[in-house]
């Protein structure tokens, strides 16, 4: 079996340092949007240097997205065809605000590998601190397909159910045909998302948005439009990724206000809303 779980979830943490600055902070807000209309004084805190602030899903990119998805694929114990590898999900937890530059150490282990039948998902648990102490946790769920089966644990489902009455908000954020080209700047190299040649051999009729291009910019459309623009109010942020973006789609984000937190729907506005996001919650003070 490709997937050892047993030497996957025993193998030593992989621990190294990543540094960022304004460019890496300013690259980022325009892979996932930000910038349009390119005077609008909100836009501005994502793309000047003088006014900058950071959104806090910046911490999926920091030190070049390192390790990332493809990186997690290099732990001992997993050895898979990248073309069968999907970002199943992602939660971070925020322990302070994530700094516009700034020089940290990541810790990344497997915490679980769960079968399910199908399929293998691996979370991929990275912790990041500075010399001020811990920055960030965050757990990413890849998904290999053709890789379960075994007969070992299938986790939880992490599943939700759905928000109460009609949503508190709901907008749209279209997406530019060059959008995964320009995300793949901030480390995601992953041909998926760029290669029309390498998105066939994965079953896809053309290149795919990534999953965290999704998740950007809908932590951003929460932010500007429920938490004042105030980006230090986000205490932690998770969602499943449900279904595939492709460049030039709109996304329809809907937002139901629930205390301390946001629940979020997001879908394909061009595929009948076909779901991309699920799961979704953004916590905050």
């Amino acid at each position: 079996m490709p997937i050892d779980a047993a030497q996957a979830l025993a193998a030593e943490p992989r621990t190294g340092e990543i540094a960022w600055d304004h460019k890496d902070v300013q690259l980022y807000h325009l892979g996932i949007g930000a910038g349009r209309p390119a005077t609008d004084p909100g836009e501005l805190r994502y793309t000047l240097e003088s006014r900058l602030h950071v959104l806090p899903s910046f911490a999926t990119v920091a030190g070049n997205g390192s390790p990332g998805v493809i990186g997690g694929l290099s732990m001992p114990g997993i050895d898979v065809d990248l073309a069968r590898v999907l970002h199943g999900g992602q939660s971070i937890e925020f322990h302070r605000p994530v700094p516009v530059r700034g020089t940290a150490t990541a810790t990344d282990r497997i915490t679980a590998v769960h079968d399910k039948g199908t399929a293998a998902v691996l979370v991929m648990r990275t912790e990041v601190a500075d010399a001020g102490g811990p920055l960030w946790t965050s757990d990413a769920r890849i998904f290999v397909r053709g890789e379960g089966g075994w007969g070992g644990d299938r986790g939880p489902s992490g599943r939700l159910g759905p928000p109460a009455g009609e949503p508190d908000r709901t907008i749209e954020r279209p997406i530019r045909e060059d959008q995964a080209l320009l995300y793949r700047l901030s480390g995601d190299w992953n041909p998926l998302h760029a290669d029309p040649d390498f998105a066939r051999r994965a079953g896809f009729d053309r290149p795919i948005l990534h999953g965290l291009c999704t998740y950007g910019m809908t932590l951003k459309a929460v932010v500007d439009t429920l938490l004042d623009g105030d980006v230090a109010r986000v205490r932690g942020y998770r969602a499943r990724f449900t279904g595939v973006v492709f460049p030039g789609e709109t996304l329809r984000i809907r937002m139901w206000r629930e205390a301390g937190r946001v629940r979020v729907g997001v879908g394909a506005v061009e595929r009948d809303d076909a779901p991309v996001l699920a799961d979704t919650v953004v916590e905050h003070s």
